[in-house]
């Protein structure tokens, strides 16, 4: 094994597996990337590298630098640790709808964190505007850079590579791709790699069923963190999706903890609702099909909300 010039360069190869006690019979098979492997243990380190990176090359990121960003703690723990490798001082805005231990995390890496109070714990459309408005202002200060990731294109280019990943090692073959939409970076980012390969890969985006705005409901509040932001995202592209699924709070918390018990995968929320769209997509597809989905980040980071703390 090759010495990585920094923790930078352990971002990626993360391993595939294939899930075995959750799937009924005669249903598809379903492989699940376990981004949780990634240094943060989420997939979001390969946005923040490609963020920060992508800043670098245009010039704007200089030594001295503050790089400010919202962030429901997944995004926020990325970039702190890639400003923690790379010298940049990061300001994140966050809130007490999420987790304790992201907001000890990002502190733990150097970040300074700021609050923007929420609605009895509640993720919600109100919340994260104030979030972004927040972040926003902060960045008008001499001698700072927003990252603004739901409008940053480096964001999805980030992604290119877990796309590619993918690819290989399904060894081309997937008929399905399924995962949630948070700012749709990831999403978009592995399909374009999959539909350069294969243009009948059948793209799945699953968001939550309090607040699917993507299907055209109203925006409401939920309670998986890091998806279902209740407007549609500024870079959402429909014609890059074939369907969209729908998933609970209580149905995504519920296959997160049966994945812990009965595949040994410890995971976040949005991974359990990663894997309840995939169940759907590969039972209808039937046992022929390979349907692919993300384990985004560690339940580690959920050992003390309603997802696990009761259990």
């Amino acid at each position: 094994m090759m010495i990585a010039d920094s923790v930078l360069g352990s971002v990626g190869n993360t391993a595939i597996v294939q899930l075995k006690h959750v799937v009924p019979p005669n249903s598809g098979r379903i492989l699940v990337k376990l981004e949780s492997a990634n240094p943060t243990g989420s997939m979001k380190d390969r946005m923040a590298r490609g963020v920060i990176e992508g800043a670098e090359a245009a010039g704007l990121l200089m030594p001295g630098v503050t790089v400010v960003e919202y962030t429901a703690g997944t995004t926020g723990i990325s970039l702190a640790l890639v400003c923690a490798a790379k010298g940049y001082r990061l300001h994140a805005v966050f809130s007490d709808a999420f987790s304790e231990e992201k907001r000890v995390t990002m502190q733990a890496y150097g970040a300074t964190v700021t609050d923007v109070k929420s609605d009895n714990k509640m993720i919600t459309e109100r919340l994260i505007k104030a979030m972004i408005e927040k972040s926003r202002k902060i960045s008008e200060q001499p001698g700072h850079w927003w990252a603004d990731q739901l409008n940053n294109r480096d964001a999805t280019a980030g992604y290119y590579s877990l796309g590619d990943e993918i690819w290989s090692q399904s060894s081309g073959e997937i008929d399905a791709f399924v995962h949630s939409i948070g700012t749709a970076h990831s999403i978009h980012g592995v399909t374009r790699v999959l539909w350069k390969h294969k243009p009948k890969v059948h793209i799945v985006a699953v968001e939550p069923a309090e607040t699917a705005v993507l299907s055209g409901k109203p925006s409401g509040s939920h309670r998986i963190e890091g998806i279902g932001i209740g407007f549609v995202p500024p870079l959402w592209q429909r014609d890059m999706v074939n369907e969209i699924q729908m998933v609970s709070s209580e149905e995504a918390m519920a296959m997160a903890r049966l994945l812990a018990r009965k595949e040994g995968i410890f995971a976040g929320t949005s991974s359990g609702g990663n894997v309840v769209a995939a169940l759907r997509v590969a039972e209808r597809l039937g046992p022929k099909a390979t349907v692919v989905t993300l384990i985004v980040d560690s339940g580690l980071r959920y050992v003390s909300t309603e997802l696990y703390k009761s259990q």
